[in-house]
């Protein structure tokens, strides 16, 4: 009577007992439990217990086959697990009393279990005898790289390229994990969970509408939901709390006057350079880039840095907002 094989394919992302009920079934079932990698993570679990673990040679499919001609055997599979079930079909075409052959899919990847595999890939570069470059790299020298992803995965969402913007999230990505890794060398250390953890708790806590029982129906109050909730958690007296100094002028600029929009008794600029702007607007028909261009295609020819002289016009309107305020 021909004997029957079960090929158990498994995540090794997930813990080697979080196994399907089918899969555990046919393991109990099984006379043989077979792997050729005995780092496999169901080796050392199974190996440990009354059914044991027989470890062959890499990629011996004999011994697997002799032993499911008249018995129940679990073949358990890795990475390669594609090539081997090919293999195990072409194999058994030419047996003239085959074993049944089923394969079982014993565990799936939950989303984002391949993050694991970033982790785990990080630490090996961190720790000693991985890459010394990386071994070396502190916060403050990370710095440059973080910046420069973060404007490199703004350039493919601007141009479009998605084939970019998923490489460029992910060099982003790594910097998270770079930076997290390193924190666990700290004094009191802390890792990639303890910054999943807070950003999610942080997500649960500024959406009462949808994890509490708050009522915001548009995005308009669930942005100012944000916004109070923002506040109180941080404490903050000023709009203008919160705004790194250290983004480009014209993002600062931006966020600034934004925010000024909520604070009553603020102007912005001198009269005369709205009355000026008004009119560049309407002298190139609204072309905002050409108009920012040329002022500074000017600034240049006159020997001022455009950048400079936007964050000391930002600085000197921080203050009238604050004034307002009644904080200065």
């Amino acid at each position: 009577m021909p004997g029957r094989l079960v090929l158990l394919a498994t995540s090794p992302r997930v813990a080697p007992g979080l196994l399907s009920a089918r899969a555990w079934v046919a393991i109990l079932e099984a006379e043989h439990v077979i792997t050729d990698d005995v780092n496999h993570p169901l080796a050392g679990p199974l190996g440990r217990s009354e059914k044991g673990v027989e470890v062959t040679e890499p990629g011996d499919l004999d011994t697997v086959l002799r032993r499911a001609r008249d018995s129940v055997v679990i073949r358990l599979l890795g990475a390669d697990a594609d090539d081997v079930i090919a293999e195990v079909v072409a194999r058994i075409e030419t047996l003239e009393d085959p074993p049944e052959v089923e394969v079982i899919t014993g565990s799936w990847d939950l989303p984002g279990a391949h993050l694991l595999d970033l982790v785990a890939v990080m630490d090996r570069l961190r720790s000693p005898g991985g890459c010394p470059w990386d071994s070396e790299q502190t916060h403050t020298t990370l710095v440059e790289y973080l910046v420069e992803e973060s404007y490199e995965t703004v350039e493919a969402i601007e141009t479009g390229d998605d084939a970019a913007l998923r490489e460029e999230l992910g060099d982003v990505l790594l910097q998270v994990a770079f930076h997290a890794r390193i924190a666990e060398e700290h004094e009191e250390p802390w890792s990639i969970d303890d910054v999943a953890d807070a950003i999610t708790e942080k997500l649960v806590r500024r959406h009462p509408h949808v994890f509490a029982d708050h009522d915001a129906r548009t995005p308009e109050e669930v942005e100012a939901n944000w916004k109070l909730l923002k506040a109180q958690e941080k404490g903050r007296q000023s709009v203008t709390d919160g705004i790194p100094l250290a983004l480009p002028s014209l993002v600062l600029a931006g966020k600034l006057l934004r925010r000024a929009a909520a604070v009553e008794g603020v102007t912005v600029g001198k009269p005369e350079a709205r009355f000026a702007a008004q009119t560049a607007v309407a002298a190139v028909d609204g072309d905002y880039g050409e108009l920012l261009l040329a002022l500074v295609t000017k600034a240049n020819a006159d020997g001022v840095d455009p950048e400079q002289a936007l964050r000391s016009a930002i600085r000197k309107h921080r203050e009238a907002i604050r004034s307002a305020e009644g904080l200065s």
